[in-house]
């Protein structure tokens, strides 16, 4: 299987990982010592934030009230569609008990976690997709209590924007911070401002909130460590070449960082799209302009292949966070490709749709992760618990064979914890010679 490089992007550059978990580490110590006063210094210093950290009820009943209508109805409309979704997924698994021989019993649950930390990106655009897809699905797993942050703005009169103050609330959040970075990381995993310790920590952010929740993952749950949004379209002869490139583009908005990929086996549409889309690109405000253009020109590829599997095999070697389909028969392709966050099948579909409002969740891995993981799910609130329970009858066989293999391995007080049960519990037993 032959392939050609008909655009090539430049290699993503490393970041400096050691100083950069290095300063994140400190910082993660200064704020767990200092707590709120520790948290409250970093808002001022690195946000210039000097309003309240705890978004009051009142705050929230003033933002919802500045929401447009119609904004409120499309976020419904996006809410209901991952609620349903959410519930689907939670609804694919079950609790389950199997008696594996006479008297063995064993089962397992779902457990939900007793509380989460949500945080919600700011920065360039206002993220309301992640406070739905964070908040709506740890709602839907039956979490306790869901506590959310988000860096606060000067321009927003509770710090946090209106629409993700409202979107938040809306989705079932307990508590909202206008808190952001490693410190309302902090906050979540601590348990600061009155939260309780968060158990899982879930949502985008920066490379220095992702290194916060990779140092903290041990001592909390987290979903992924996430690097930049990376998106893939396959493509042959059938698809439109505008669509494509526009998918390509709409993607590379997110960041000059975010790698972008068409992957096809038709060198007419290859060639066309590597002509509209620096043209899209342009055609965008700013400064989305200047993060689709960096993107396309420094981390855009045109990969050209001989044909379907040679093009499968591309993407399962990328294992991109988003991978849309745009060919003929898509039943092959939905069974052929096996790594990726999700899945777009067709050209009626679109990435932004997942992003936003179809329902299946955009917290996604990247940078290849999809190779071994899936993305935020219901099952990521949920602990999957096992139990057991052992009557007379199933004694004999399993305590002998627990003892043998204990004793084979070296474990004598293993051996002697089943012998026990022989003899106390199982008329006529001996134990073993030791």
């Amino acid at each position: 299987m032959s392939l050609t490089y008909l655009k090539r992007g430049a290699a993503v550059a490393p970041v400096e990982a050691v100083n950069l978990s290095g300063s994140v580490a400190a910082l993660l110590a200064e704020l767990e010592t200092g707590r709120e006063t520790t948290a409250m210094r970093l808002s001022q210093e690195l946000d210039r934030w000097t309003g309240d950290i705890i978004v009051s009820d009142q705050a929230i009943s003033e933002a919802c009230a500045r929401v447009p209508q119609q904004l409120k109805d499309d976020i419904a409309y996006a809410h209901e569609n991952i609620s349903r979704f959410a519930q689907a997924q939670r609804d694919s698994i079950a609790e389950t008990e199997v008696e594996l021989r006479p008297g063995l019993i064993a089962g397992q649950r779902l457990i939900p976690v007793g509380s989460a930390g949500c945080y919600v990106p700011g920065g360039r655009y206002s993220h309301i997709a992640s406070a739905m897809m964070t908040v709506t699905t740890a709602r839907m797993a039956g979490v306790g209590h869901i506590a959310a942050v988000s860096p606060p703005r000067a321009d927003a009169p509770a710090g946090i924007p209106d629409a993700i103050l409202y979107t938040l609330h809306h989705c079932g959040a307990d508590r909202i911070l206008a808190l952001g970075g490693i410190q309302g990381v902090a906050a979540l995993a601590f348990g600061l401002f009155g939260l309780p310790p968060a158990d899982i920590l879930v949502g985008p952010g920066n490379q220095y909130v992702a290194e916060a929740k990779r140092l903290l993952y041990g001592r909390v749950g987290i979903d992924m460590v996430a690097g930049p949004t990376d998106s893939m379209v396959i493509a042959d002869a059938t698809a439109d070449p505008l669509i494509v490139a526009w998918d390509l583009i709409g993607q590379a908005e997110h960041g000059t960082n975010s790698p972008v990929w068409l992957v096809t086996d038709s060198p007419a549409l290859a060639a066309e799209v590597a002509r509209l889309a620096p043209l899209y690109a342009a055609d965008l405000p700013q400064p989305n302009r200047a993060a689709a253009e960096g993107a396309w020109a420094a981390l855009g590829e045109i990969i050209l292949c001989d044909g379907p599997e040679a093009m499968a095999v591309q993407a399962d070697r990328i294992a991109p966070e988003h991978l849309h389909v745009q060919a003929a028969n898509l039943d092959w392709w939905k069974a052929r490709l096996s790594a990726y966050g999700s899945l777009f099948l067709g050209a009626e579909s679109t990435v932004a749709f997942g992003d936003k409002a179809a329902g299946t969740n955009h917290v996604l891995p990247t940078s290849g992760a999809a190779r071994y993981t899936g993305g935020l799910s219901v099952h990521k609130f949920l602990k999957t618990v096992t139990w057991q329970s052992v009557t007379a009858e199933a004694l004999p066989r399993l305590a002998a064979v627990t003892a043998s293999i204990s004793r084979f391995e070296g474990m004598e007080g293993h051996a002697r914890t089943a012998d026990i049960r022989l003899a106390k519990y199982v008329a006529g037993a001996t134990l073993a010679p030791t």
